[in-house]
């Protein structure tokens, strides 16, 4: 077991590594997998970690029909599930064609037919289906506006909701009247199953005026076509609607359990652990700025002779660009934390999200310590910040925290160590 006092950064990346080990498909998924149900069985999922769940039940069922769209790099070898790799954070024509084919393999089931769809964080994006009259192009567009925003992922999934033919329950609804289980892996605060990849399986009460009051509330430019679509009737499926009467939504994962595998590490290593909660929401740097305050004051409570202290958080962070940056809530986070902090002696932190991406850029986070600002200089910080460029700062001074494709999925993890 790492050390904290002697090699904090490893003891911070021990915790990370711990807490998307424990939300891993292969671990998570099979205690809630019934047995393979008898007669014809179809397998549909998208997520970032949706291929490694359809591994997961390849596993116990062995090999099954289906389709998976999971996000480039994230596919896992499978034998009858067919896995296919698309866009994400904006969907592609690859998303957009294998869910087509996905609505084409739930058509004409039958009530004696069983759906077990495999659902996690990604699958807004992976699962295209524009409503009549909007072009993929369109979508794309709405898409990029809503990642810049700063609008949180609530929010955005109901404009989502109502610009597609497979979210808000419809895609349930297209399997209807065959049986589905829907096994998921959350990666939104508060684990609302609808909010799970914008809840394909999972009735809604949003309505179309709600999407425009989100795209005026953060000032989101639309094509036309999109306003007229939001002005007129909505394919989501409304929570009491017949066509889901035979669909059960199952979380098997979620950011609390992996917080919780975390602190038992760090409790083990002889820390004290605080734990802030799992679905902590807000802008990237006024998080970080308010945890800056909070860390400080723990340090200045604590007696020289305590067991360094962890504190954990979870939830997931937005970011509005202001700048030419590929931003990142995680990296902005920490690069936030840093100027708030101004080189505190026995301090060091992590911020990364748990699927291996941090925003659109192929890095999970980074680590911060007391030295941070000195190895770059504070201007550069504060410009790196003004621009949304936290991932080029922390590249540059080599504290990026690069993990690669996770194949889970379970929202951000922060970690500060004070020694």
């Amino acid at each position: 077991m790492t050390d904290p006092q002697s090699d904090p950064a490893a003891f911070l990346r021990s915790l990370i590594d711990r807490a998307v080990e424990v939300a891993d498909p292969m671990r998570s998924l099979a205690a809630h997998l019934p047995p393979r149900p008898a007669g014809r069985v179809v397998v549909i999922g998208a997520g970032k970690a949706s291929a490694r769940m359809a591994e997961a039940v390849e596993a116990a069922w062995g090999p099954c029909e289906g389709l998976v769209i999971t996000r480039y790099g994230y596919g896992r070898p499978c034998r009858g599930i067919r896995i296919v790799e698309a866009a994400h954070p904006v969907p592609d024509e690859a998303g957009a064609r294998a869910t087509l084919q996905m609505l084409d393999l739930l058509a004409g089931l039958g009530d004696g037919d069983v759906v077990l769809a495999l659902i996690s964080g990604g699958a807004s994006a992976l699962l295209c289906a524009p409503v009549q009259g909007v072009t993929l192009a369109e979508k794309q567009a709405v898409n990029a506006g809503l990642l810049a925003s700063g609008a949180p992922i609530g929010r955005m999934n109901i404009v989502r909701k109502h610009l597609s033919r497979v979210k808000g329950g419809q895609l349930a609804a297209a399997a209807w009247p065959a049986r589905m289980l829907s096994l998921m892996i959350s990666d939104v605060p508060g684990d609302d199953p609808a909010l799970i990849g914008s809840g394909p399986t999972v009735g809604d009460e949003s309505t179309p005026a709600d999407a425009l009051a989100v795209l005026d509330r953060w000032g989101v430019a639309v094509p036309a076509s999109v306003s007229r679509a939001l002005h007129g009737r909505s394919g989501v499926v409304p929570p009491g609607d017949a066509r889901l009467s035979r669909t059960e939504n199952r979380v098997v994962a979620a950011p609390a359990q992996s917080l919780a595998a975390a602190a038992d590490l760090a409790r083990a290593a002889g820390c004290a652990v605080e734990i802030l909660g799992d679905s902590l929401e807000g802008e990237a740097r006024e998080v970080a700025a308010a945890h800056a305050r909070l860390i400080l004051d723990r340090r200045a409570a604590r007696a020289p002779a305590e067991a360094p202290l962890v504190i954990l958080s979870g939830g997931e962070l937005t970011v509005t660009r202001r700048g030419d940056g590929i931003g990142g809530p995680n990296a902005e986070y920490c690069l936030a934390l840093a100027l708030a902090l101004d080189g505190a002696a026995g301090i060091h932190a992590l911020a990364c999200d748990t699927d291996g991406v941090d925003g659109a850029a192929e890095v999970a986070g980074a680590l911060i310590g007391p030295d941070t600002l000195a190895r770059a200089g504070r201007a550069e910080a504060v410009r790196a910040l003004a621009t949304n460029n936290a991932h080029g700062f922390f590249r540059q001074i080599d504290a990026a925290v690069v993990t690669g494709p996770t194949l889970t999925n379970v929202n951000d993890f922060r970690a500060v160590l004070i020694l």
